[in-house]
C-alpha cells in the first residue's frame, strides 16, 4: 500500500496578527518576564543575606527600579522607530513623497526598513511626476486636435471633454464635466458600431462625421470613449479649393478673349454708323454684330455670376432681425406665393446681406418648384437648441436626385446656373451652421432646413 504524501508547505509563510493586547504592552511584558527570574533570584539570595532591613530595602528598590527602567527602554527602543515608520507610510500613501526617515543605515535591521521607505518615497515621487507630466503631455494634445474626444462614466456622465468638443456643443469644456449623454445632447451616438460614417447636427455644426466608439477601464471602472471627426468640411474645403482654382482660370482666358471681342465689335458697329456702301448689308451686318456683342455680353454675365463661388467674403456679424429679415425675403416674391412665420424677437448674430441672398435662393427654388402657385411656400424660423432654423417648404414634386444637390453648375431648370443651393450652403457653413433638403414624409414637395447658431 502506497504511503500517504505529506501536504506540501506553503513557499512563504503569512505572519498571523495576534488580536488582544497590543505590541507594545507585549513589549514591555516580555521584557518585564526576561529580567523577572534574574531579581527574584537575587531577592532570594539577599534575604539570606546579613544586611540591614534598610539598606535590603533600598537594594529591593533600586533592583525594580532598574528592572522596570530597562524594560521601558526596551519600549522607547522597539515601539518609537516603528511608529515613526508607520507615519512615514502613512504619509507616502497620503500622497506625501518628499518626506524622508531618519537613521536609514544598511545592514542595522530597523535602518534597511527606514532606507527601503526612502526609495519606496523616491520611487513613487518620480512615477507621480510621470503620470503628472504625461497627462499634461495628453490634455494639451487633445486641446489642440481637431478631432472632438468625449469619455463617459458607467452612468453616462461625462468624465473628459476636450476644445473641439465643446465647440461641437457650444460650451465650455469645463461645463460639460459631470453632465449627462442626455443633457449634452449625445445620447444617441453612444450605441452603435465601433467606427461609422452618420449625419448628425450638433448645436455648434451640422455634416458628416466619424463615429468613434471605444470601452477602456481605469481604476477598475469601465468608460466609454466617444471620438467624433468631422468629414464634410475637409471634403467640401477641398471641393471649395478646386473649383476656385477651374473659376479663376476659366474666368482668366474667356475674359481675355471676350474683352477684345466686344472691342472690335463696338468699332465695327462705330464705323457702319459712320456709313457703309450698301444700306442693306449694313443693316445686316450690324444687326448681326449687335445679337454676338449681346451674346458676348450675356456670357460675360454668366461666368460672372460662377465667379461668385469664389469670390464670397466672410460674413460681417451683426444682430439680425430674423422676424424682419424673413419679411424681407418674402418681399421679392410674387405677391400671395410665400407665407411667413417667426416669433416676435427672435435675433441671431449673423450677415443679414448672405442671409438674405441663401434664403432668397432657396424659397425662389420652392417657388418655382410649385408651379401653378395655388399652396404657397411656407417660410419660418424656429428657436432650436443653441441655433435659429430656418425651414423653406413646399408641394412641389420634391428631390429626385439628392446626391446631386449641391454639384455646383448641376441643375435641372431650363436656364438654371446651378450655384443657388451652393451659396446657400456656404453661407450657412460661414455661419458655423449648416443646410439640409429632404423630401416630405406627408405628402410630395420639400423641406430645406438652414441652420444659424446663435
Amino acid at each position: 500500500m502506497a504511503e500517504e504524501s505529506e501536504p506540501r508547505k506553503p513557499l512563504y509563510s503569512r505572519p498571523v496578527m495576534r488580536r488582544g493586547m497590543p505590541f507594545q504592552v507585549r513589549i514591555v511584558l516580555l521584557a518585564l518576564a526576561g529580567g523577572l527570574p534574574a531579581l527574584l533570584i537575587a531577592l532570594l539570595f539577599l534575604s539570606d543575606a546579613p544586611i540591614a532591613d534598610s539598606v535590603f530595602r533600598l537594594i529591593v528598590v533600586v533592583l525594580i527600579g532598574v528592572w522596570v527602567g530597562f524594560a521601558i527602554a526596551v519600549h522607547r527602543a522597539t515601539v518609537e522607530p516603528l511608529r515613526s515608520i508607520s507615519n512615514l507610510l502613512e504619509a507616502l500613501r497620503g500622497g506625501d513623497y518628499a518626506i524622508r526617515g531618519r537613521y536609514a543605515k544598511k545592514g542595522d535591521a530597523l535602518g534597511d526598513v527606514v532606507l527601503e521607505a526612502n526609495r519606496l518615497g523616491a520611487t513613487l515621487r518620480a512615477q507621480r511626476f510621470e503620470a503628472m507630466e504625461a497627462s499634461a503631455l495628453l490634455h494639451k494634445v487633445l486641446a489642440e486636435v481637431d478631432v472632438a474626444v468625449l469619455a463617459f462614466d458607467g452612468d453616462e456622465h461625462i468624465r473628459l471633454a476636450n476644445r473641439a468638443a465643446g465647440e461641437l456643443l457650444r460650451r465650455h469644456p469645463d461645463a460639460l464635466m459631470g453632465l449627462t449623454a442626455t443633457e449634452a445632447g449625445v445620447e444617441n451616438l453612444l450605441e452603435g458600431p465601433a467606427v461609422s460614417s452618420e449625419s448628425h447636427i450638433f448645436p455648434g455644426r451640422g455634416g458628416r462625421w466619424q463615429i468613434m466608439r471605444e470601452t477602456f477601464r481605469e481604476g477598475g471602472r469601465q468608460f466609454r470613449l466617444l471620438v467624433v471627426t468631422d468629414l464634410s468640411q475637409a471634403l467640401r474645403e477641398e471641393e471649395r479649393r478646386a473649383w476656385r482654382r477651374l473659376i479663376r482660370v476659366i474666368w482668366h482666358e474667356l475674359n481675355n478673349s471676350l474683352a477684345p471681342i466686344k472691342s472690335v465689335i463696338e468699332t465695327s458697329r462705330d464705323a457702319l454708323a459712320a456709313g457703309a456702301p450698301d444700306p442693306a448689308e449694313r443693316a445686316e451686318l450690324a444687326h448681326n454684330l449687335a445679337l454676338v456683342a449681346e451674346r458676348a455680353e450675356s456670357l460675360r454675365r454668366f461666368l460672372s455670376r460662377y465667379s461668385e463661388l469664389a469670390r464670397m467674403p466672410e460674413p460681417t456679424l451683426v444682430s439680425c432681425d430674423v422676424p424682419g429679415l424673413l419679411r424681407q425675403v418674402a418681399s421679392v416674391q410674387p405677391p400671395g406665393r410665400v407665407q411667413v412665420s417667426a416669433a416676435e424677437g427672435l435675433n441671431l448674430k449673423g450677415d443679414p446681406d448672405q442671409l438674405q441672398q441663401a434664403l432668397i435662393n432657396l424659397v425662389r427654388n420652392a417657388v418655382e418648384a410649385t408651379g401653378d402657385g395655388r399652396d404657397p411656400v411656407e417660410l419660418r424660423a424656429l428657436r432650436g437648441r443653441d441655433a435659429v432654423v430656418f425651414e423653406i417648404e413646399d408641394s412641389g414634386p420634391g428631390v429626385a436626385n439628392p446626391d446631386n444637390l449641391f454639384v455646383p453648375f448641376f441643375t435641372t431648370k431650363p436656364g438654371g446656373s446651378g450655384i443657388g443651393l451652393v451659396l446657400a450652403r456656404q453661407v450657412a457653413e460661414a455661419h458655423g451652421g449648416s443646410l439640409s433638403l429632404q423630401n416630405r414624409r406627408d405628402r410630395s414637395g420639400c423641406i430645406a432646413q438652414l441652420t444659424v447658431p446663435v
